[in-house]
């Protein structure tokens, strides 16, 4: 008969537990360790995600390589298991398949200082560089002003590193676009080319009315003494809004009334504005092609002891943040450079696609604020 007093578990003297002993765990197999470390440290595979979303491992590729021909289901069932699992796409792989790199050059024709002082090329590289982040494609800034930068930006682009070119500020007898277009490397310009075939596509904001639209409005204003300060004049912009302004006043209005800037800066905006003031020196209002040039021309207003806009009415084009930041604020003309870089975007992916693509040209907007 068991001892009531002896509780369960303890050896026959009452005061020592017997534990019964555990099962030793089975060793594995060196060759299975080793395969469990290196699934660890490889991640997880595009098998992991087949067999996760339940689909075959070249759904999954179709999936990956945005093919067609993949219902809806199967789709969100890759997704949902890439997500699930962290799957990354191996770039390099995909790209031997696709023959994309998922990498668009931006390249700007002009010099560094420019980049940064100009508000305008950031507001493109930042449209441009969204809209692109909706494909899962990277901008890649690349600046070819001089020789040295162009042939080195010609190399990398011409050498397969990117799929294509968005050409930002591109100056008559460039010889970028020309090569690039020889290349046969897909090329959207920001503007009209000035010099090449008609097979480049463009998207620009509508610079020959915007100066047609501005022109008018100081003569709205009362203003029959105007003048302008154009941009460089072998750029798109430079060109088109002195060709707007010429269409209100005549083809015949003095030369002595028009400055051209060497570039779009504020210092040549101030050099351009000193010399109207030589030879004009009766003007009543002037239309300049750019924000930052119009800083420099109200400087050089200023210190003349002209009053903007009593004596002297002052319209710009852009509106960038500039235009509010100026004494007095500055009517100008809106061009819309978010919609600009993300058709830029859309047209050089239906060239890459090898769909047929227009050209675009968006309209802009008078922004009537105190300098006239």
């Amino acid at each position: 008969m068991p001892d009531p007093t002896r509780s369960a578990g303890t050896g026959p003297s009452g005061d020592t537990p017997v534990v019964p002993a555990a099962p030793a765990a089975p060793v594995p197999h060196p060759k299975s360790r080793g395969a469990a470390r290196r699934a660890m440290r490889r991640g997880p595979t595009i098998d992991d995600v087949a067999q996760r979303a339940g689909v075959s491992r070249g759904t999954v590729s179709r999936v990956l390589n945005g093919a067609p021909y993949v219902s809806a289901a199967s789709r969100e069932a890759v997704l949902s298991a890439m997500s699930e699992t962290g799957y990354v796409t191996n770039q390099s792989a995909r790209s031997l398949v696709t023959r994309r790199t998922n990498a668009v050059a931006f390249i700007v024709s002009e010099p560094q200082d420019r980049l940064f002082e100009d508000p305008n090329f950031s507001a493109l590289l930042r449209s441009c560089t969204q809209e692109l982040a909706t494909r899962d494609a990277h901008l890649v800034l690349m600046l070819a002003a001089g020789d040295e930068n162009r042939d080195r930006v010609l190399r990398f682009v011409t050498a397969g590193h990117v799929d294509g070119a968005l050409l930002v500020s591109t100056h008559q007898g460039d010889p970028v676009t020309h090569r690039l277009s020889q290349a046969r490397v897909p090329v959207v310009s920001c503007g009209r080319p000035l010099d090449v075939d008609r097979s480049i596509r463009y998207v620009a904001a509508d610079d020959r009315g915007g100066a047609h639209q501005m022109v008018e409005h100081l003569r709205a204003q009362g203003r029959t003494r105007i003048a302008t300060i154009t941009g460089p004049l072998d750029t798109p912009g430079g060109s088109e809004r002195l060709a707007g302004y010429r269409d209100v006043l005549g083809p015949h209005i003095p030369e002595r009334m028009i400055a051209s800037a060497t570039d779009w800066s504020h210092a040549a905006g101030a050099v351009a504005m000193a010399h109207l003031l030589e030879t004009s020196p009766d003007l009543d209002a002037v239309f300049v092609a750019s924000d930052l040039l119009a800083t420099g021309a109200l400087s050089v207003l200023r210190q003349s002891g002209r009053d903007v806009p009593e004596d002297v009415a002052v319209g710009g084009f852009d509106d960038s943040p500039i235009a509010v930041t100026t004494d007095p604020t500055l009517t100008t003309i809106r061009q819309p450079l978010d919609l600009v870089g993300q058709h830029m975007v859309r047209v050089l992916f239906t060239l890459l696609d090898g769909k047929p693509a227009v050209n675009i040209v968006i309209p802009t907007e008078l922004v009537h604020r105190n300098s006239t």
